[in-house]
């Protein structure tokens, strides 16, 4: 849901009384439209959150670690040129608007005090954050939007006055909803709510169906009855992290990852591309021997023929039927250098078989490796999971990094981690690099490797520690190895190879995440995931 202004109004009041006089000690910026500020605040070190992502749109006290690129977005730089050092003297709200005005007082190159306005506009699709001086002119904003005077369309970027959008004042639909439902009369009652959050009297509220956060408020929700719990919450921070975990999180993992899926299947379809044309032109070197032939025809023939000549039909010695055979022939061409060329030509074939078979299993194992990477960025279930896949391309040399990044340090993520019902642990690597340091690496040579048979997935550890495996934990681990691969749509038993860690071996020079395997077993598991 979109945050109303009613429960904005509450998040302003929660946010006063804990971050006016806070300091901007330092300025990150996450995402596109997503930037954090390190607040030195009365009540202790804090960070805020302003997002300004189409229907995510918020600003509360964050607990979430983001991670944040390596080189600084031009937005966080002109902000932590202007913020850093700021205090924060004022957070304003126009009644009725989804409107949040941070003003803060922050020095000047020339240590002069000068205002400054962060301005969180959290209307649908007109969402945005800007950045205004003491005269609010636009510094800076993550949208611009080019003005139509004709159709009344404000303009918005750097270096004009900033307009406030038209007021659409209103009830929004949930709290509508809500008091009808409780016999109030909406716009009488609204007032009254107002009122009320301005003393402090709201309660942050979390929806939740079926297990999932469904919407927010300020106050409990009734109209939904049993089957939509009212979780109330001690602040909005803890309440908007933990609803947005579940959906801004997810859309962005979402799309990032199918920004790096449509790239790799663009490099998947290049090879695929390049391959087939190397097959169809070893094709046509395999049949070289014709070449041979005629060019010993030529020779036999030297008498016969003349320069100048296009072709000729000359007896086939070695057809066993005693078959002509038609030659062609270049006129400018002694019959000499005719044959002579024909024998090249056969020459050239027979190499080209040799490096056009070594491209083309070079080229399949390219497939074989993107196909692998492709199930990861599935299966990826988060930024860091998409990061991981993003620095293995690169490292394999399929994706350039890009000129101006600074050397991030090597973080490893982990793999994911679950118990069986007999207690042991089991680990699931979520990435080919993932895969290599899960099985050559954290395994113990007695651990059980399994792996999906033939197909690409996860490789999957089952921990044993010294001890013997039981039938339960092996099935309960493949099924975990059936549905982290392709198989996991299948909806039925799929063939699980499993060995223990010493039979796996890692061929020098093989691309991450591939391995070979010995004196392993086979069984059958439908793809299930442990609680």
């Amino acid at each position: 849901m979109a945050l109303d202004a009613l429960c904005m109004a509450a998040l302003a009041q929660e946010l006063r009384g804990e971050l006016l006089g806070a300091r901007v000690d330092k300025v990150y910026q996450p995402g596109r439209a997503e930037v954090i500020l390190a607040l030195h605040a009365p009540a202790g070190n804090c960070r805020l959150l302003l997002c300004a992502e189409q229907g995510q749109a918020r600003a509360h006290i964050t607990y979430v670690n983001y991670e944040n690129p390596a080189q600084p977005p031009v937005l966080c730089m002109l902000l932590r040129k202007h913020l850093t050092a700021g205090r924060l003297v004022d957070l304003q709200q126009p009644s009725g608007e989804r409107i949040l005005t941070f003003v803060f007082d922050c020095p000047n190159e020339l240590g002069d005090t000068v205002r400054r306005h962060l301005r969180l506009e959290a209307m649908g699709n007109h969402t945005n954050l800007m950045l205004t001086d003491e005269a609010d002119r636009i510094l800076a904003c993550t949208r611009r939007v080019e003005g139509d005077l004709a159709a009344g369309k404000r303009a918005v970027m750097p270096g004009l006055f900033y307009r406030p959008p038209e007021p659409h004042p209103g009830l929004p639909p949930l709290i509508r909803r809500e008091l009808e439902f409780r016999g109030k009369e909406p716009e009488e009652e609204a007032a009254r709510l107002l009122e009320r959050i301005g003393r402090g009297e709201y309660t942050p509220t979390l929806l939740v169906e079926d297990g999932k956060p469904k919407d927010f408020s300020f106050l409990p929700i009734l109209q939904y009855g049993p089957r939509v719990e009212s979780r109330p919450y001690p602040d909005f921070g803890h309440l908007l992290d933990e609803f947005y975990a579940h959906t801004a999180g997810d859309q962005r993992a979402k799309q990032r990852g199918g920004e790096l899926y449509k790239t790799v299947k663009s490099l998947r379809e290049r090879v695929a591309r390049k391959v087939g044309n190397q097959s169809r032109e070893l094709a046509q070197a395999k049949d070289r021997e014709s070449l041979r032939v005629k060019g010993d025809l030529v020779m036999s023939n030297l008498h016969r023929l003349r320069k100048g000549m296009a072709g000729a039909e000359l007896e086939n010695y070695y057809d066993p039927d005693g078959g002509t055979l038609a030659v062609s022939l270049d006129p400018l061409l002694t019959p000499q250098q005719n044959a002579a060329k024909y024998y090249k030509d056969y020459a050239k074939a027979k190499t080209a078989e040799e490096v056009l078979t070594a491209q083309i299993a070079r080229g399949k194992a390219d497939l074989d490796y993107l196909d692998s990477v492709l199930e990861s960025i599935l299966l990826a279930e988060g930024d860091r999971d998409l990061l991981d896949i993003r620095a293995e391309l690169e490292g394999e040399g399929y994706l350039r990094r890009p000129r101006n990044a600074k050397k991030e340090m090597k973080t490893q993520s982990k793999p994911l981690e679950f118990t069986t019902s007999r207690g042991l642990k089991v680990l699931v690597g979520k990435n080919n690099t993932q895969n290599d340091r899960l099985t050559t690496k954290l395994a113990g040579r007695g651990d059980l490797w399994l792996h999906v048979q033939k197909i690409h997935g996860s490789h999957v550890i089952l921990c044993l520690d010294g001890a013997e495996a039981d039938p339960q934990s092996v099935l309960e681990a493949a099924q975990l190895a059936a549905w982290y691969s392709q198989a996991r749509e299948a909806g039925a038993k799929v063939p699980v190879d499993y060995t223990p860690v010493k039979y796996v071996k890692k061929p020098r020079g093989a691309k991450p995440g591939m391995v070979v395997y010995t004196t392993y077993q086979t069984l059958l598991a439908e793809p299930k995931k442990l609680p």
